[in-house]
């Protein structure tokens, strides 16, 4: 499984959800949306939007969630620790 994790400095939602997969051991790409102008395009032509977090799960985009949303997520598609 392939994660990327579109983040902004200081946003308190994009930290939650760092600390939820780091605390279940899930590896992922975080990719800084502020001050990189790649990352950002990335962002917005996958989601349609810019808000953080956004996760890209292999293809399977999930914009704007918190922490709680993506262990829903994850739980739905029995993802070990979930």
């Amino acid at each position: 499984m392939k994660i990327i994790m579109y983040t902004k400095t200081g946003c308190p939602w994009c930290k939650g959800a760092i600390d939820l997969l780091n605390s279940k051991g899930v590896t992922f790409e975080e990719r800084e949306v502020r001050g990189n102008a790649i990352f950002y395009k990335e962002l917005v032509d996958k989601s349609g939007q810019e808000k953080t977090p956004t996760l890209d799960i292999d293809g399977e985009i999930l914009a704007d969630v918190d922490a709680d949303q993506i262990a829903e997520y994850m739980k739905g598609k029995n993802i070990p620790g979930f």
